[in-house]
């Protein structure tokens, strides 16, 4: 796979020195500009005071880029024409000479390339609710099932259908563990009935299951479920009849496919008065930083 390495990436890669995954599509599509682009800064800035050098993934003209510069970055930010790009429309994206924000399941998967061993993010794909008609489940579930890294974030989109995506993770032989808790999370809640089989306390911990992991030659990620901070969380019932009305609008004016996430979220954020907004922000960084210090035990 060819890529382009900022110098800063590709020194650390170089050095052996840690490295944080970060994706794209959260800034074209998961948030509004400006608050995108003051998110990526924070998220930058979180890497870096943590001694881990930020690698944000993005398709730029055809070109893939890990590392952004500034001009990069206000294109992927600003540009209209940039596509959402998940893992199997990489290739499509570089022959067409297209920019594309890189999902979890493209991200991960260039990543991986790339020898990056760690990525947050703020919540993977699953499956939809629905699913019994649509069989729409995000290409995220087969990616994790696939790659061998550690993906840090706040458990699926609230939007999804949680029971069955944690059914899909165990079927497909993801490696599903809480981060100081014992259940699922669920993104803009902290917790929920779906309880988890197993709890790690430090990023040590973490670490050293990613080693053995690798050791025993499996080929899946690590999912590591971060609850949001309690005090930046939505209360489920609040969130959910929300949620809800928006998912039965969605589906009055047609909207489907990969349109379904960058909706919802801007949706729900003007029903939340950006409350929702600031929880993404929050929850978002909150794994940056568990992934950063993941990162240095690796």
């Amino acid at each position: 796979m060819k890529f382009t390495l900022s110098k800063q990436v590709k020194d650390a890669i170089n050095n052996n020195k840690p490295v944080l995954a970060l994706e794209s599509t959260i800034i074209s599509s998961g948030m509004p500009f400006p608050q995108n682009i003051q998110f990526q800064n924070k998220a930058e800035k979180t890497c870096l005071d943590l001694g881990v050098v930020p690698a944000t993934i993005a398709i730029i003209k055809g070109e893939i880029h890990i590392g952004l510069g500034e001009k990069e970055l206000m294109l992927i930010a600003t540009d209209k024409s940039v596509k959402k790009i998940s893992k199997r429309e990489i290739g499509i994206c570089l022959e067409k000479k297209y920019s594309g924000a890189t999902t979890v399941s493209s991200t991960s998967h260039i990543a991986f390339n790339a020898g990056i061993k760690v990525f947050s993010t703020g919540g993977i794909g699953g499956v939809h609710r629905g699913y019994d008609k649509s069989l729409d489940m995000s290409q995220d579930i087969i990616s994790l099932s696939e790659t061998p890294i550690v993906v840090v974030c706040s458990g699926v989109k609230s939007f999804l259908d949680v029971d069955k995506t944690a059914e899909a993770l165990e079927t497909f032989g993801v490696t599903t563990i809480g981060y100081k808790t014992d259940c699922f999370p669920l993104f803009y809640t902290s917790n929920s009935d779906i309880k988890l089989q197993h709890c790690y306390k430090s990023a040590k911990k973490v670490a050293g299951l990613f080693k053995l992991n690798k050791e025993a030659g499996l080929s899946s990620s690590i999912l590591v479920l971060n609850p949001v901070p309690k005090k930046h969380e939505i209360p489920y019932q609040e969130i959910d009849s929300i949620i809800s009305s928006s998912i039965v609008e969605m589906k009055n004016i047609g909207i489907t496919g990969k349109d379904t996430t960058p909706h919802l979220l801007k949706t729900i954020a003007q029903k939340t008065e950006n409350k929702s907004l600031e929880t993404n922000i929050r929850l978002a960084l909150n794994n940056i930083s568990l992934g950063a210090k993941i990162a240095q035990k690796i």
